[in-house]
């Protein structure tokens, strides 16, 4: 199988890492620094500009294509850019091929389903985005569903839970505090990149979408009290929604965020026959814990 992964961040070099022993990967990046984290990876790397067809022209034919591009924590516009946009672009390119790909995968978030009150959702939860950026992640994922059919092949969208792992940890964001009443649905990083690994190598979810989470959503008050014990200090100060909407300094993308309340189910990706290496918070952050200790 041949992988090109547009957009080889922070979950696309560890797909890389984790495909390229048994199958032909290039990672794609915009930046020197970029095309460096991939060649230290340890798999081919190709540097191109994600909007730019004659760009993507560098990048050879493959048999899937994964859309793991970040917009760099910015603003609705920005993720437009690259989401809709870039998306856009890339299935364009690919598909015009004399030899276009098989498959096609984007990599989107949980932050679609906006808020649900703290009840469980699945695949077949509506989707109701609570932002403008948000709402363009809902965008991008009909494009990820629906273009690809226009040249022949299949996309598929992973959903991920917020994600963790080496260098994004932020165990201080919970042991400081304070923090704010509301779900964590996470996903560690290694598991954010075997998940797709197992979709494509076992060939699932086809035209499909597949939610990315591990198996215990957590309160993020028994969170940050679990994680104070397992560092040995003292359990952080709490607020509830309320006393933190009450900040007048809030923007209202913060407040909206804040607001929305879930607990996202993976019965889809376990029925699909995924086995996580992380399969809850406890497990993934027992090296961050065991780091903060020493």
């Amino acid at each position: 199988m041949r992988v090109a992964i547009l957009g080889c961040g922070y979950v696309g070099l560890e797909l890389g890492r984790q495909l390229s022993p048994d199958h032909d990967v290039v990672g794609v990046r915009r930046s020197d620094a970029g095309i460096a984290a991939i060649e230290q990876a340890g798999f081919d790397a190709v540097q191109a500009d994600l909007t730019d067809p004659s760009d993507l022209s560098a990048v050879p034919d493959v048999d899937v294509v994964v859309f793991a591009a970040s917009s760099g924590g910015r603003g609705a516009e920005a993720a437009r850019e690259v989401y809709v946009a870039g998306q856009q672009v890339a299935i364009d390119h690919f598909g015009s091929r004399a030899v276009a790909p098989d498959r096609y995968v984007y990599t989107s978030s949980t932050g679609v389903y906006g808020d649900h009150g703290g009840d469980w959702v699945d695949e077949e939860t509506p989707l109701d985005p609570q932002t403008d950026k948000t709402a363009v992640l809902a965008e991008a994922e009909r494009v990820a569903l629906e273009r690809p059919a226009e040249f022949g092949f299949e996309g598929t969208v992973a959903r991920y839970g917020g994600l963790y792992g080496p260098e994004r940890y932020r165990l201080e964001r919970y042991i400081d505090g304070p923090v704010t009443d509301g779900y964590l649905n996470m996903v560690h990083r290694d598991d954010a990149a075997g998940a797709v690994a197992h979709l494509l190598v076992g060939d699932h979810a086809r035209g499909e979408t597949v939610l990315v989470v591990d198996d215990e959503p957590v309160s993020k008050w028994d969170f940050a009290d679990w994680l104070a014990e397992q560092c040995g200090v003292p359990e952080p100060p709490k607020q509830t929604k309320a006393e933190r909407l009450a900040d007048e300094t809030l923007s209202e993308t913060a407040r909206r965020r804040i607001q929305t309340s879930k607990r996202c189910s993976n019965e889809k990706l376990r029925g699909l026959g995924y086995e996580f290496r992380y399969p809850t918070f406890r497990a993934g952050y027992e090296a961050a814990i065991d780091s903060y200790r020493s």
